[in-house]
């Protein structure tokens, strides 16, 4: 079956909602697992990855939380899908880059998902919308449980699940969460808040993990350490910062809003302007004016039924979805070009945005 018949519609996607989700997009908890008997996928030969798939696939595809779920080698899925599935954070870019010997196990609801012989021999992640760690950590920890009673992990009494890489060490466990923080940046307050969450061990990311950038002004919060702290323990602590995170980014919008609303419609104004008119522009300006517009539904310049709609666009407008659409391979020109038609005809049904009533004649006050 091919992934992208497999996959919810963007449209589908876009209507997802959870608590928190103005400002949590999506909440993630991924669980890095071994098994005992073979070597690890950086260390293994070809064959002995080949192996291990085949021992690890069939348990995977037995789970009951997996029925009718989508499951494929690396090596059958074309570069395009395999990129569709980076830009919807259902794997990593490491993960793409893999061929023979690796392979993908993902549900219907594109709520779990298993990584074979990415960096581990199975990295499994639980997803949902919204600020929803605890209820990811408890489906992932359902599907660890019953996956450990068909396969003999790797685990020592005194270090726990053992892992390629040793900052997973213990539990195995990563949990992490995608904020939408344009607030927090245009009040120039974000990189106080990094080096605060830095302080208490959490890693700050950009939007596709470790070594990207915060396109959109979405950034990725997870724990950094597994070992030496217990999974429900992490879970909370994770949880406490980030509804400490979401309190700064409401407390800067309503002080950008009191201080400097004029600043803060220009930003929004001019993002509707430039996207509902350009002729040509680029995944990554179009991401960050999209989060602007984003910024504009939570603020009631612009409909709630909008809200949905631009969600979509975050994802139709990156590079594989908008290359799915045609048979013909586009350079990043044409993409440019074709990203901008789509853009205006999409947006030509969204109203220019409104600034709400009582703070549309406000002047900017001195910060």
């Amino acid at each position: 079956m091919n992934i992208y018949e497999f996959l919810s519609s963007p449209a589908e996607m876009a209507r997802r909602t959870g608590p928190h989700d103005r400002i949590v997009m999506s909440s993630r908890v991924r669980l890095a697992r071994n098994l005992r008997s073979l070597a690890f996928p950086g260390w293994a030969k070809k064959a002995e990855r080949v192996k291990s798939l085949e021992v690890i696939r069939p348990a995977v595809e037995s789970l009951s939380q997996l029925v009718g779920a989508f499951s494929e080698t690396m090596d059958n899925l074309p570069p395009l899908d395999k990129q569709i599935l980076v830009e919807r954070h259902l794997i990593s870019r490491e993960h793409a880059a893999k061929s023979v010997g690796s392979g993908l196990v993902l549900n219907k609801e594109e709520s779990l998902c298993v990584m074979i012989n990415e960096e581990d021999h199975m990295r499994m992640q639980a997803l949902r919308p919204g600020l929803q760690i605890r209820q990811a950590w408890m489906a992932i920890d359902q599907v660890d449980s019953e996956l450990e009673t068909r396969l003999e992990y790797a685990f020592s009494s005194e270090l726990g699940y053992l892992t390629a890489c040793p900052t997973n060490l213990g539990t195995g466990i990563r949990v992490s969460a995608m904020l939408h923080l344009p607030g927090l940046v245009l009040s120039e307050q974000i990189n106080q808040i990094i080096q605060s969450v830095n302080k208490l061990g959490l890693a700050v990311r950009g939007l596709y993990g470790e070594g990207t950038e915060a396109l959109g002004n979405v950034f990725q919060v997870s724990n950094q350490m597994t070992l030496g702290e217990a999974e429900n323990d992490i879970v909370e602590r994770l949880n406490k910062v980030l509804l400490q995170i979401i309190e700064h980014e409401e407390n800067a919008r309503a002080t950008l809003l009191e201080k400097k609303p004029k600043m803060v419609y220009n930003h929004i104004g001019r993002a509707y302007g430039i996207l509902a008119n350009a002729h040509s522009i680029s995944s990554k300006e179009t991401m960050n004016l999209l989060s602007l517009m984003r910024l504009g539904v939570d603020l009631e310049e612009f409909t709630s039924k909008d809200r949905a709609l631009i969600d979509e666009l975050f994802i139709i407008t990156q590079p594989a979805h908008l290359q799915k659409q045609f048979t013909e391979k586009l350079g990043a020109e044409e993409r440019d070009l074709l990203r901008a038609d789509m853009l205006r005809e999409r947006l030509s049904l969204v109203a220019r945005p409104t600034p709400k009533s009582g703070n549309s004649g406000a002047t900017d006050k001195p910060a």
